[in-house]
């Protein structure tokens, strides 16, 4: 017999986290140490109680399920309560994360709960599936609307808009907005995916732009021109990109 799974829910909607916690108090295996109603309490507590397992809501405002998880170091066992669209469903299917589609009923938790009971039985953890879950949706063109990134303790939600332009540096990109300049982990290729394209454009194998940042472009070369960003910085545009960059600005 293995030992209670330490458990935390996560759901923004009072009726539905009673409710769950209702359902799961009712199971031997299951010791709740905590509920949040939002991701940003959520965040926190998963840090300060490191449980075992997370029912986790996906559309919550302020910070989604998604984004808490992007936040997070070190991952839990998660389970998705959500009423997402069918797409995402395939996608939770395809890598072997399990979710509840509100609403549920107590025999659907209870295979829930079985599957992550089975998972801690035999030492094995779906981590990586869950990242590998996150990931998937974001690869397949999601356009992003916020950018949530962590700074030390504090959490910043950077809408799209606000982003002035985004450089890689190594496995993370630096994202440059007014508030500062800000890391995540995450590659050129899928922020590139993901970022409007009649917005942002991608003017260097390391450099994206907003559009509306761009204050003029500078010829230094018979092919070599230079960004002159409204922030002032200065951004060198590769020779394979500089066609799109005319064409996009009817330069």
């Amino acid at each position: 017999m293995i030992q209670k799974i330490r458990t935390l829910i996560i759901e923004d909607e009072d009726p539905a986290r009673a409710l769950l916690h209702t359902f799961l108090e009712s199971f031997d295996e299951i010791d709740i140490v905590g509920e949040c109603s939002d991701g940003f309490s959520g965040l926190k507590s998963i840090n300060e109680l490191q449980p075992d397992l997370v029912f986790l809501d996906i559309q919550m405002p302020k910070l989604t399920g998604f984004e808490l998880i992007e936040l997070l170091d070190e991952l839990p066992e998660i389970v998705f309560t959500t009423a997402y669209d069918e797409f995402a469903l395939k996608a939770f299917d395809l890598n072997a994360v399990d979710y509840l589609m509100k609403p549920f009923s107590k025999q659907r938790l209870q295979q829930a709960v079985d599957k992550v009971v089975e998972r801690f039985r035999l030492k094995t953890s779906v981590k990586d599936k869950v990242v590998n879950m996150v990931e998937h949706l974001h690869e397949k063109g999601r356009l992003l609307e916020r950018v949530v990134v962590k700074s030390g303790s504090k959490i910043h939600v950077i809408p799209i808009d606000q982003i002035e332009q985004i450089e890689a540096q190594d496995d993370y990109v630096m994202i440059h907005s007014p508030e500062g300049r800000f890391m995540k982990k995450e590659t050129m290729a899928v922020m590139e995916q993901n970022l409007p394209e009649d917005q942002f454009i991608r003017i260097h194998r390391s450099h994206i732009v907003n559009i509306n940042q761009i204050q003029r472009i500078e010829q230094y070369g018979k092919e070599s021109y230079l960004l002159i960003l409204k922030n002032g910085n200065q951004v060198s545009v590769s020779k394979s990109r500089i066609k799109d960059l005319k064409r996009e600005l009817n330069f």
